[in-house]
């Protein structure tokens, strides 16, 4: 999945708060005077397509002016006196222990590009984007973590000023299709259910343990239980993954060492059900997302007004004991299991597994050689080439195509670049069991990767055609549904390539209209978040990911990006709920939410959120450190 950095822009400032000031040959307007002096620039930023963007660009110490669309950029700067001025923004403006002052321009402003000079300057550069020179970092500054504004000049007078801030999207990212091996298996690990005899080797199993208040020892005999009601007899525990919730009441610090105690218990009880070691992961936290969440429709919700020590100091004597109704439920671990299949023939060598595989085959076992083919292809893995798979011998004949289509998949599973491969490999199977509708959805699956690489032209009707198709195969209609949503994701970006912004748009449309008549993956949730946000939906992106990033079990990766997309909006910050959020994020990876708060050019959301009272007291009381 291809990632690309897009630049997001946001106006921070309205012009009734402008503030006259000296700089170069910048006119500085009051409120009435600018709405008469740059009508034509704001009708023309209004009037700006959605996917236009535009951003500045540090080489060396070099300033550039990027843009998507350069015909965009040339029609701005119609007058001399058209032009750009950087503001060039420091972060220690915003260290914890100075005051801000409340100024329009933030740092140092460099002398206005004008228009002559800018579209002069155009030239192409990587990802078809056009970028022009507006100015060189000053050397005093060159040291520092900087960002830089905008300053949008109409005939002198400042019309706009923009800061510029980070938000990850990512064109490409389907939702997983899976393919058909044994069974269906997704690239994510996930399974269905279904009654396929054989199974996936890999799955993901996530429960959760309710603590008992003050129990920090968790025996073999309490975790037996539920281990034999997860059925795995069949399977090792590779890796654990466990997330321990205290109540808040009490000490932080004993909080925290009760919770480890707990964990640990946990993970060493269910190592000792099984002789393969088990890689552990344990984190521990308070539980304020809950507590925050449960006491919002209760008589208690006025301590969400309190600070953190407030609160705590507040839970003492009865007002614990009334609240322990929603406390008891807070206490408990996250368990998430990675979990592999006994694999009866590891021991066995590369060499030894193929003439194995190759016996079976000629004995017509051919369940058998499906056990021996996988084993093989996690050994083959490590090598990550398919080349060994011309040493097996398998007819092409009907009864074998269950293996035949394995070993053409396990290709592409190895390596995307193989799928051409695996997809003339398919095809020729397709003409022995033409009426196969698992070669037939494998073939869909490969063609998606071909025709979004443009390796061979394919007409989109037909294809959309081939995908309802599947239908007459026995494919499930929540299939087909997820495929014809991947099909409008490539149209998307195919027609965006193309300037079609209304084909762009239909496609986009029918991607939000769909999502909810299947069941989403956390995956399925961060990819299609992003895509949205790459084609400028930030409100149904947002939209999408608003009632998940309340619960304390959603993934860290969908909760940040969530963050990503409304951070930068005062409102979102000002509302009773984005403490809650925030508290979750800082609980489950405090150092990648101080990130955040990092410059818009190191992998930050942008540092000048910090202008922001409520986000810079949470930035300093939990990233001063950092």
């Amino acid at each position: 999945m291809k990632k690309i950095l897009f630049a997001i822009l946001i106006s921070l400032f309205c012009f009734s708060s402008i503030k006259a000031q000296n700089a170069f040959d910048i006119i500085f307007t009051q409120n009435s005077n600018q709405d008469n002096k740059c009508s034509y620039f704001n009708s023309y930023f209004k009037n700006k397509p959605k996917e236009v963007g535009f951003s500045i660009v540090r080489e060396n110490d070099k300033l550039y002016f990027k843009v998507t669309d350069e015909a965009w950029a040339m029609n701005l700067f119609k007058k001399s006196g058209d032009g750009i001025a950087i503001d060039v923004v420091a972060k220690s403006r915003y260290e914890c222990d100075k005051n801000i002052d409340d100024t329009q321009i933030r740092g140092v402003i460099l002398e206005p590009v004008y228009a002559q000079q800018l579209v002069r300057g155009f030239k192409p550069t990587k990802g078809d984007r056009f970028e022009t020179f507006v100015g060189t970092v000053p050397e005093n500054l060159r040291d520092e973590e900087l960002e830089f504004n905008i300053l949008f000049l109409n005939n002198k007078v400042l019309c706009r000023y923009q800061s510029v801030y980070n938000l990850e999207s990512y064109p490409w990212g389907l939702l997983d299709m899976g393919v058909y091996l044994d069974s269906l298996t997704y690239k994510s690990e996930r399974i269905t259910s279904s009654n396929d005899k054989f199974s996936t080797k890999y799955k993901k199993l996530n429960f959760v343990i309710p603590f008992q208040k003050n129990k920090s020892s968790y025996l073999p005999e309490d975790i037996k239980p539920l281990y034999d009601s997860l059925k795995l007899t069949n399977f090792n525990i590779k890796k654990i993954n466990i997330k321990a919730y205290s109540s808040i009441e009490g000490s932080l610090e004993r909080n925290l060492e009760l919770q480890k105690q707990r964990a640990n218990s946990i993970a060493k009880s269910l190592q000792s059900f099984q002789k393969p070691d088990i890689v552990t992961e344990i984190s521990s936290s308070e539980n304020w997302v809950e507590f925050l969440n449960d006491i919002t429709t209760s008589k208690y919700e006025y301590l969400k007004e309190l600070s953190k020590k407030e609160i705590k100091q507040k839970l003492i004597g009865a007002l614990s004991a009334g609240l322990e109704v929603y406390l008891q439920n807070h206490r408990k671990a996250v368990i998430i299991l990675d979990l592999e299949k006994k694999d009866k023939y590891k021991e066995m060598t590369t060499s030894v597994l193929i003439s194995t595989f190759n016996k079976l085959i000629e004995d017509e076992n051919i369940e058998e050689a499906l056990v021996v083919q996988n084993s093989l292809f996690e050994k083959l893995k490590d090598e990550n080439s398919p080349d060994k798979l011309r040493e097996l011998n398998v007819p092409k004949q009907v009864k074998f195509i269950p293996v035949l289509t394995k070993n053409s998949m396990f290709k592409y599973l190895l390596n995307v670049s193989y799928a051409k491969i695996a997809f003339d490999e398919l095809k020729s199977l397709e003409k022995i069991d033409p009426k196969n509708g698992r070669i037939k959805y494998n073939l869909v699956v490969l063609k998606f990767v071909i025709w979004r690489n443009n390796w061979e032209q394919i007409k989109d009707s037909d294809f959309k055609n081939e995908i309802i198709g599947l239908k007459n195969h026995e494919v499930s209609t929540p299939l087909i549904d997820r495929m014809l949503v991947n099909f409008h994701i490539v149209k998307a970006e195919k027609n965006l390539k193309a300037r079609k912004y209304d084909e762009k748009d239909v496609s986009v449309e029918f991607i939000v209209d769909s999502y909810e008549n299947f069941n989403l993956s956390d995956y399925d949730y961060l990819s299609l978040a992003q895509f949205l946000t790459y084609y400028a939906n930030i409100d149904d992106a947002t939209d999408l990911l608003e009632e998940k990033v309340r619960t304390i079990t959603i993934d860290e990766d969908l909760l940040f990006y969530y963050l990503n997309l409304t951070i930068t909006n005062k409102y979102n910050v000002a509302s009773k709920n984005y403490r809650t959020i925030m508290l979750n994020s800082i609980n489950m990876n405090r150092e990648r939410f101080c990130k955040l708060f990092n410059s818009s050019l190191d992998n930050g959301v942008t540092f000048q959120l910090l202008e922001n009272e409520y986000l810079r007291k949470t930035y300093c009381e939990n990233c001063e450190k950092e």
